[in-house]
């Protein structure tokens, strides 16, 4: 025991080895390299997404931008259409009630050079056939009457398919967008996956830029089909409410026409 003392007494102090004075610098240094390895922000840069995107899913975007672009074009010549649908019936009317002579509105209806719209239109047909059918030989006010219905109600029909003309195209955008930007969607995460199964690790930096691919289909998608929605809806109700209005003028116009037929007579 003695002698097991005596070497330890002997034997030299270990000794702790200093860390360099760089070590917290570098262990800093490369943290900020881990974490800009692992953020998926340079990735996730959308016009490289678009670019790196594969060749199916790029023909979905394309589709959709079209789509879209056509839905734009659309909305706003239907805007300008139904607006001055509005308005020409607006001030039609007020001239229509303002106690004018029939056959001056008429007059002036046809005298412009121009083909009468809207409204305008309905009255111009009406009271033409009116006129033709009285000139007639053995034509009574029951037969006036009614040819100048039919002519109004044909005249009507022609304006308002003219006011719903490409509706159905904003209707299509509307509904299909949603369901071609999933398939994209469904594509691009087919192509992510298959990817990953080539290697043995994924990380989410790995991960996030096929999904973040896919879901831009997605998002175009709707980017489309929502204001295509909008508009029809909108435009829809504007073309329901001319018409309510055109057929109220021509039940009125008709009254008036019966009238003056039984005058005649």
């Amino acid at each position: 025991m003695t002698a097991l003392l005596a070497m330890l007494a002997t034997a030299p102090a270990a000794t702790t080895q200093a860390l360099p004075e760089d070590a917290q610098a570098r262990t800093v240094e490369l943290a900020g390299q881990a974490a800009a390895g692992a953020a998926p922000s340079a990735n996730l840069d959308l016009w490289h997404l678009i670019t790196h995107a594969s060749l199916p899913v790029q023909l979905v975007m394309l589709l959709l931008l079209l789509a879209s672009v056509a839905s734009w074009v659309i909305i706003i010549r239907k805007q300008r259409v139904l607006a001055r649908a509005e308005r020409e019936a607006i001030h039609f009317e007020e001239r229509f009630w303002s106690g004018a002579e029939l056959s001056k509105l008429y007059s002036g209806a046809t005298e412009r050079g121009r083909a009468a719209e809207g409204m305008e239109a309905v009255f111009e047909a009406g009271f033409r056939e009116f006129n033709r059918v009285r000139q007639r030989r053995g034509a009574d006010g029951r037969m006036q009457l009614e040819g100048a219905q039919r002519a109004m109600r044909a005249t009507t029909s022609r304006e308002l398919d003219g006011m719903e003309h490409n509706l159905e195209f904003l209707a299509n955008v509307g509904s299909i967008s949603p369901y071609v930007g999933l398939f994209g969607t469904v594509w691009g995460i087919m192509i992510a996956f298959q990817g990953l199964a080539n290697m043995k690790e994924a990380t989410i930096a790995q991960v996030a830029p096929g999904i973040s691919e896919a879901l831009i289909a997605t998002a175009m998608g709707l980017f489309a089909a929502i204001p295509a929605v909008w508009a029809y809806n909108r435009f829809a109700t504007k073309v329901e409410r001319i018409a309510t209005r055109y057929d109220a003028f021509s039940e009125e116009f008709s009254s008036i026409l019966q009238r003056q037929a039984h005058v005649d007579e």
